[in-house]
């Protein structure tokens, strides 16, 4: 995998830092500049820790839980979904930030004493002759020319490699490196290191409006019970409430929210190897033996709950593609609801003719594998820092267009 310094995003201070790997020290406490993050799901978290690290006063703003919706459903795979489908700006973006995850999540262990479950497990991509889509030339052209160390298996190897797997296959691609985390842990281990450093975390605390100064720049938060918090700045991180809270401000953001159903499966420890992933289903194996089987893609608005048709859809592809799963336990399902954005990428930067607002939002399907990058961008430009890495495909005001492949699915 790309080295995240081969991009330019960050400062020589930093990389020295995370080098030396000293994490508990620096951070402090500070009369710095002040920042309402408002969203606590991972990236909010992640961007208010490390920007208290950089010397800011952040608060979390939380309309319900810390960390209770897409970034808590989630499969925490990381890999970004077929990055063969999006410009090369995203794959520079998710190698940067997948790249600093073996050193973020050394930091977050270390101040919160907690285990995120972050491990390589690698990633199959399945083939069969009967696919509607076949991804295997622009797969294996992606990963040659960005770094990605790719394996192309035969019907037997890919059998050897994965025994549940479909005697039908017709050979498989295995990338041996991608890893996973266990999405809640490493929420867990964010959180109470916000917590030891004092970070302030307002839950149940719903925003309702920003306010400005004389000269136009952000000042305020309000909230829905009308309490009035003072801020330098804001950062608008609110996963797929990010658009309708837009709205509210005068900001025109087409973040929605689409609905994904989860079915955990439990099996002996060790029956699936790695991520499996096709186009209609995908499997994480837990080191414990519980295996996620995800996604659906709807969009329904905010609609609450699981289905039956959805969940049998997906079981019927798991057995369909993993026969050797069919006796596997039906633990439990869940549904959450990721911040989908028309071409699939998240929206980071400043806010034209706003300032001291900002975006990180719509980060989609890879809001855990964009997190550490997301963070560390966000909080060094919030603080002053001009990032090196052309961002402009991710910026706020860019043009709407909407890429099926990746994008919005089909409304219901």
């Amino acid at each position: 995998m790309a080295a995240w310094w081969r991009y330019g995003v960050f400062s020589a201070s930093l990389k020295t830092q995370l080098r030396e790997g000293s994490f508990v020290d620096i951070g402090r406490q500070t009369d710095g500049k002040r920042v309402a993050v408002i969203g606590g799901g991972v990236i909010g978290c992640l961007t208010a820790l490390y920007l208290h690290r950089l010397g800011a006063n952040p608060v979390i703003l939380e309309k319900s839980q810390i960390g209770r919706e897409s970034s808590w459903a989630g499969a925490g795979i990381l890999c970004p979904i077929h990055p063969w489908l999006y410009p090369d700006s995203f794959t520079h973006l998710v190698d940067s930030s997948l790249s600093m995850f073996p050193t973020m999540n050394t930091m977050l262990e270390e101040l919160s004493g907690l285990k995120t479950e972050w491990r390589s497990s690698g990633l199959m991509i399945p083939m069969f002759d009967d696919d509607r889509i076949h991804h295997r030339e622009n797969a294996l052209g992606w990963s040659k020319r960005f770094g990605w160390k790719v394996e192309e298996l035969d019907n037997r190897q890919s059998r050897e490699h994965e025994p549940t797997i479909s005697d039908q296959i017709a050979g498989s691609l295995l990338w041996p490196q991608v890893g996973q985390v266990r999405n809640p842990r490493l929420l867990a281990a964010v959180r109470k290191a916000l917590e030891n450093y004092a970070v302030p975390i307002r839950e149940q605390a719903e925003v309702s409006g920003i306010g400005k100064n004389g000269q136009g720049e952000i000042s305020s938060v309000q909230l829905a019970t009308g309490e009035s918090i003072e801020t330098d700045a804001v950062l608008l991180a609110a996963g797929s409430w990010s658009g309708e809270l837009a709205r509210q401000i005068g900001l025109e953001l087409p973040v929605e929210p689409v609905k994904g159903q989860i079915v955990l499966l439990k099996d002996e420890p060790g029956k699936v190897n790695h991520i499996i992933k096709h186009d209609d289903v995908y499997l994480v194996p837990r080191v414990d033996g519980h295996i996620l089987v995800g996604a659906s893609m709807e969009r329904v608005g905010f609609q609450p709950g699981t289905t039956d048709a959805v969940v049998n859809n997906l079981l019927e592809a798991t057995y369909r593609i993993t026969p050797g799963l069919k006796d596997a336990s039906i633990v439990e399902q869940w549904m959450g609801f990721r911040p989908g954005s028309p071409d699939g990428m998240p929206y980071l930067g400043p806010v034209d003719g706003q300032p001291g607002l900002w975006v990180a939002s719509g980060h989609y399907r890879n809001g855990v594998a964009l997190a550490p990058g997301t963070a560390e961008i966000m909080s060094r430009w919030i603080m002053g820092e001009t990032p090196e890495m052309d961002l402009s495909d991710f910026r706020v005001d860019r043009p709407v267009i909407n890429l099926d492949k990746v994008g919005f699915p089909a409304a219901a």
